[in-house]
């Protein structure tokens, strides 16, 4: 089997983990999800030998692990220069770039108080990401931040939308 059948499988296997996670409304476990689904993202960077990648998803696992304890901003601007730091050492052109841009969007989005903050930020690091997976060729990878994507803006109209519009029209 080829490395790059081998990362679509691991991919689809983070598929499951990233579906799930905005269907919950704890934050703690929207959290565990996501380290789940990062650390099997970073395996199939590095079988794609995207090192920038790989190192950020490696990163991101010890930052939601830290985030479960802790929201502080002290931590959130140690992984912010821990990406940078990364990236810089494994720069690789856009591809870089573009994940360095949506893993310091992710680090403030894990260090969020709340998950209406935490989803808003994932949004947008969602949708950097995506961008990364169509530069670097990965299709099971684009699928899953569109799968992700769709499953945060669901869970965030159940949360956040569904309801303010059920108190300003109730039956």
């Amino acid at each position: 089997m080829s490395a790059f059948v081998l990362s679509q499988i691991i991919i689809g296997i983070a598929v499951c983990f990233d579906l799930v996670s905005f269907q919950f409304k704890e934050k703690k476990n929207i959290i565990k999800c996501f380290v789940c689904a990062v650390t099997l993202i970073g395996i199939h960077f590095a079988l794609l030998e995207q090192w920038t990648g790989a190192g950020l998803m490696a990163l991101g696992a010890l930052r939601y692990i830290t985030s479960l304890y802790t929201t502080s901003k002290r931590m959130a601007l140690l992984f912010c220069i821990s990406t940078l730091v990364i990236t810089f050492f494994t720069y690789a052109g856009i591809a870089s770039i573009i994940s360095c841009t949506a893993a310091l969007v992710q680090n403030i989005a894990a260090f969020s108080k709340n998950d209406q903050r935490l989803r808003q930020l994932m949004i947008v690091g969602t949708s950097l990401w995506l961008a990364h997976n169509i530069v670097i060729g990965s299709p099971t990878a684009v699928a899953l931040e569109a799968l992700f994507l769709s499953s945060n803006l669901i869970g965030y109209y159940r949360y956040y939308i569904k309801p303010k519009s059920e108190q300003a029209n109730p039956a």
